[in-house]
């Protein structure tokens, strides 16, 4: 298994607070954007990887190729970052062997059928098990919107 070192749920992805934050706090040099619906879109792609500093390689996968290339032989200078929209697909990682034990919650922005939960976050009746499964799986969840900021657990809001 590759070294992950911030496994982050943030429907922006790459922005600001990711770039320069916390790649320089995880000291980062790969992030791994995993997405079904973002894998299809080329455009996109290329504009995530812009966004991303000079000389972080980003990768877009779907999950079951993030989970080939996580299992794959280490690269000791690996310090991967992986980023996801939903709780739902870091579930499916850990069902599917990828070893994650925290998991920090940045950005969930409104949208239809989410109610708010924290702060900018808010989640959907699905999210909100699924962050309770994760819990009982043993993953840290985490709301910390940058590293430099008190991280509070989930499940003293659940």
């Amino acid at each position: 298994m590759k070294s992950i070192v911030l496994t982050r749920i943030d429907d922006r992805l790459i922005h600001g607070q990711v770039v320069t934050a916390w790649v320089k706090h995880v000291k980062g040099n790969r992030i791994i954007i995993v997405d079904d619906v973002l894998i299809k879109d080329l455009f996109i792609q290329q504009v995530l990887k812009m966004a991303a500093p000079s000389g972080i390689k980003v990768d877009v996968f779907s999950r079951e190729a993030a989970i080939e290339d996580l299992e794959g032989n280490s690269n000791s200078d690996e310090r991967i970052i992986i980023l996801v929209k939903v709780p739902q697909v870091i579930e499916y990682l850990i069902d599917n062997g990828v070893d994650i034990k925290t998991l920090i919650l940045g950005g969930m922005g409104a949208r239809a059928g989410r109610q708010r939960f924290h702060k900018n976050i808010s989640v959907d009746n699905d999210e909100l098990e699924c962050f309770k499964k994760l819990a009982d799986k043993g993953v840290q969840v985490l709301i910390q919107i940058v590293p430099d900021e008190r991280a509070i657990d989930i499940n003293k809001l659940i």
